[in-house]
């Protein structure tokens, strides 16, 4: 029997330890300025990004050393889903999270916090494709069976992340369940149903945040209305509403082709509160430049694009599910970011995938990437047991 160590998938594997390691250097160029002026250690938020990337690494092992049967199990999913919804409900339903930037989201654990709405991103990637592979051969006869009460219970688990309220992270989730939808062999009219009933919450949320005059809508809302009427012209309220996106706009002039040099940035030095999140890669794109801020990219489409491939090319449909759902999440968390310091779309609160300090999603995505590397070698090993009794 090889050792499953030969099987691992270095393509995922490098690519993610580069952005991780150049995320480190970015979030301690952007937040040093700012602790040194509060008086507190210049590397204080890097290292706790470091320790939260020790931890991920240490899950992935973990993962990666279990056999991928043991998440195709109903049990496991059932306690997911209850443990998911009860971390949900205790946040912001019970009131236990604590508020900050007006959305209540996190939960201490002593030093430490966690956002409980980054982790259901892990339960609805793996508990759709375990449904979907698992009643694949049914979904044509079984609609209540196999779609609409998995759809149901999805449902509920987003409307608690939106509760928080984290609009972003909830419209982040219902795009991973559509695409999960769309593809596990739904019948035509079935995706037109999915595609209706997605338009219509998503039309319901609208009213709830954009019309802030149409609707009674409680304040805790207020603050994400703001965020999505700023985006129309920053510049109209630059010292107010746009003072992050209209110094959003400034670091990524200031940066031209090749940048101001790494820990050059001056939009970090108070223009741009708590740069090291949301605006990272604005902070990036300042010190090192379009061109390398691109190389960036590259490789983050790199292992997207690696991501994908493996899930096209799964002979096992749970395996081919986890992975479509992987690379969608790292691709909408990318454009949503991307879209946000641009102005394209509202500032939702969205993280830069493996670069925006954060360890809750930090951990979310090093255990989805634990997942991809287990797939991937358990893929790998079928192959060539396959080969080796052809060859026998």
């Amino acid at each position: 029997m090889l050792s499953k160590f030969k099987f691992l998938d270095f393509k995922i594997l490098i690519p993610y330890i580069i952005l991780n390691i150049t995320g480190i250097i970015m979030i301690f160029s952007a937040s040093s300025y700012n602790l040194d002026q509060k008086g507190l250690s210049s590397i204080s938020i890097a290292s706790k990004q470091l320790l939260f990337l020790v931890v991920s690494i240490l899950m992935i092992i973990l993962i990666y050393r279990t056999k991928i049967g043991i998440y195709q199990k109903a049990t496991f999913h059932k306690f997911t889903i209850v443990g998911s919804a009860l971390l949900l409900i205790s946040t912001s339903v019970l009131g236990l999270g604590n508020t900050i930037g007006g959305a209540q989201r996190w939960i201490n654990i002593g030093p430490i916090s966690i956002q409980p709405s980054e982790f259901i991103m892990i339960t609805i990637i793996l508990y759709a494709s375990f449904i979907f592979s698992r009643r694949q051969n049914r979904i044509n006869s079984h609609f209540k069976e196999t779609v609409l009460a998995p759809s149901i219970i999805i449902g509920i688990l987003i409307l608690l992340v939106f509760t928080q309220p984290n609009v972003g992270g909830a419209a982040i989730l219902t795009l991973i369940y559509l695409i999960l939808l769309l593809a596990s062999g739904i019948p035509y009219l079935y995706m037109v149903g999915g595609f209706s009933i997605t338009l219509v919450f998503s039309f319901i949320m609208s009213r709830l945040v954009l019309f802030k005059d149409g609707w009674l809508i409680p304040n805790r809302y207020h603050h994400v209305y703001e965020r999505f009427s700023v985006v129309k012209n920053p510049f109209e309220d630059q010292l107010n509403n746009g003072f992050q996106l209209v110094n959003s706009y400034y670091a990524i002039y200031n940066g031209g082709w090749l940048g101001l040099g790494l820990g050059q940035s001056i939009q970090k030095k108070g223009f741009l509160p708590v740069a090291e999140t949301d605006f990272i890669f604005s902070i990036t794109m300042e010190e090192l430049g379009l061109l390398r801020s691109l190389l960036i990219l590259a490789v983050l489409l790199f292992l997207i694009l690696r991501i994908f491939a493996i899930g096209i090319q799964a002979r096992s449909s749970f395996n081919s599910l986890v992975c479509i759902g992987v690379g969608s999440a790292i691709l909408i968390q990318v454009f949503v970011n991307l879209g946000g310091i641009l102005g394209i779309i509202p500032m939702t609160g969205v993280p830069f995938p493996f670069m925006s300090y954060g360890g809750s999603n930090l951990l979310t995505l090093s255990i989805l990437i634990g997942f991809v590397l287990n797939i991937s070698a358990d893929e790998k090993r079928r192959k060539f047991y396959s080969l080796a009794l052809q060859l026998a």
